[in-house]
């Protein structure tokens, strides 16, 4: 079961937001970790991670010096998200005519 984005402590004001994510075998997390990696790398965002051999939590934290969470994390929060959508098929290799 896939949780959604959880805004903590308060919805109304959240301070970070909090997600986990499970998998079913231990090199799809590590799949999803590496390509992670390759998006905090470009956005120069860095979420605190926890993870175990099936699963990863993620919280994101205000940018800056944002005391609450606003679009910036909702955006990044939103990019992670794809992140979970199926990576499309590899093109089949033409044959030399």
């Amino acid at each position: 079961m896939q949780q959604s984005w959880t805004a903590r402590p308060k919805s109304d004001q959240p301070q970070w937001l909090e997600r986990r994510i499970e998998f079913e075998t231990y090199p799809a997390t590590r799949d999803f970790l590496e390509r992670l990696n390759d998006l905090c790398e470009a956005e120069q965002r860095f979420p605190d991670i926890s993870f175990g051999r099936t699963y990863v939590n993620l919280t994101l934290r205000p940018f800056g010096d944002a005391e609450t969470v606003g679009d910036d994390e909702l955006v990044f929060a939103g990019a992670i998200d794809t992140l979970l959508e199926p990576l499309p098929a590899p093109s089949p290799i033409a044959s030399p005519d």
